[in-house]
C-alpha cells in the first residue's frame, strides 16, 4: 500500500456550509464487496459517501489499480438509485477480471451531491474562459446555481480521497495504475481532471460527455472546450482518452461538438490506439446504456493490451 499524504483543500463558501448528504440505504452488489464511507469528509468540497467495490477474490495482498468514478450512488445496484437505473460495474467487470480480459482493479464511486453536481463537474477553466457571456450568465443562473468548484473537486480526489485509499487498499502504484471514468457531466470532469493532473491519471474514459454544458446546443461552451484542450492536453503518446456518445436523447446533441474535439485531437497528433472516440447508435443518455457498453471503456482503460 502507498503512504497517506497531507490533506489539503480550500473551504469554499457555498459548500463549508452545506447540510449533510442523506445517504440512501447501501447499494448491493452481486459479484465481489462494496465497502462504504459515510460521509468522507472533506476540506475541499461538501462530504459525501464514497463505495470502493472490491472484485471477487480481493484479499488485500495484490496489487490492483484503481478506477475513480463520478456519480457514485448510479454504479451498482438499481434498487437504490432515483431513476432505477445503474451501470451494474460489478456484473461488468467481475468475469472480465477473471476471465484475464482486464488486469486487477478496484473502484472507487465518487457520490454526487446533488445540489453541487454542476458546479463540481463544470470544468472551471471553461467558466473563467466564458466570462459573462449571455450563455454563460443563463448557464449559471439555471444549472451551477453555486461558485464553480471543479478545481476543488479534483483536489479533494487527488489530495484526501486518493491518500485514503491508497492507505486502506491494495492500490498499484503511479499513474500507469489510476484512471478516471464518467458519463455527461461526468465524462467532462474526467477530461478536465486528466489535463489538470497527467502526473496523477494514465487515462481517462469519457461517456457521453457533456460538451455543450446546457440541454441545448451552443458554440460558447464548446468552444471554451476546445480552446483549453488546445492548451492543456498532453502531448501525443502521453495522452490516453477513450471518449463515446450514443446518438438518441440528450447524446443526439453532441454530434457536432464531438466532431469538433476529434478533430482537433487528431490535428494535435493524437492516435489510436491511445485514443479512441466511438459512436454507439441508437443508444441514449442513461446508466442502461452505458452499462452496455461499459466494458468498451474498461478494455481501453484496464485490458491486458492496454
Amino acid at each position: 500500500m502507498k503512504t497517506g499524504a497531507v490533506l489539503s483543500g480550500a473551504v469554499l463558501g457555498s459548500a463549508a456550509s452545506a447540510e449533510p448528504i442523506q445517504a440512501s440505504p447501501p447499494a448491493q452488489v452481486l459479484l465481489g464487496r462494496l465497502e462504504r464511507w459515510a460521509p468522507f469528509p472533506s476540506r475541499a468540497v461538501p462530504p459525501r459517501p464514497v463505495e470502493v467495490w472490491l472484485p471477487p477474490g480481493y484479499d488485500g495482498r495484490r496489487p490492483h489499480a484503481v478506477l475513480y468514478m463520478h456519480d457514485g450512488q448510479m454504479l451498482f445496484d438499481p434498487r437504490s438509485t432515483w431513476n432505477g437505473q445503474a451501470w451494474k460495474v460489478d456484473q461488468v467487470a467481475a468475469p472480465l477480471i477473471a476471465t484475464g480480459q482486464l488486469r486487477d482493479f478496484i473502484v472507487v464511486g465518487i457520490w454526487n451531491r446533488p445540489e453541487f453536481r454542476h458546479a463540481e463537474f463544470f470544468p472551471q477553466a471553461y467558466d473563467h474562459a466564458l466570462q459573462d457571456s449571455p450563455t454563460a450568465q443563463r448557464y449559471r443562473a439555471e444549472r451551477i446555481k453555486h461558485p464553480v468548484m471543479s478545481d476543488a473537486y479534483l483536489r479533494f480526489i487527488v489530495e484526501e480521497l486518493m491518500p485514503a485509499v491508497d492507505a486502506r487498499y491494495a492500490t498499484a502504484p503511479g499513474r500507469e495504475s489510476t484512471f478516471l471514468m464518467g458519463s455527461s457531466m461526468g465524462g467532462m470532469i474526467s477530461v478536465y481532471g486528466l489535463c489538470e493532473y497527467p502526473q496523477v491519471f494514465g487515462a481517462a474514459a469519457a461517456l457521453s460527455t457533456h460538451w455543450i454544458g446546457s440541454f441545448e446546443r451552443n458554440r460558447e461552451i464548446p468552444a471554451a472546450a476546445l480552446a483549453y484542450l488546445r492548451r492543456k492536453l498532453p502531448p501525443p503518446g502521453q495522452l490516453r482518452l477513450y471518449m463515446d456518445r450514443g446518438t438518441v436523447d440528450l447524446d443526439a446533441q453532441y454530434d457536432t461538438a464531438q466532431a469538433q474535439v476529434d478533430a482537433l485531437m487528431a490535428e494535435l497528433g493524437h492516435r489510436a490506439p491511445q485514443l479512441q472516440s466511438r459512436v454507439f447508435e441508437g443508444q441514449g443518455h442513461n446508466e442502461q446504456a452505458w452499462s452496455a457498453r461499459l466494458a468498451q471503456p474498461l478494455s481501453f482503460l484496464l485490458g491486458a493490451s492496454a
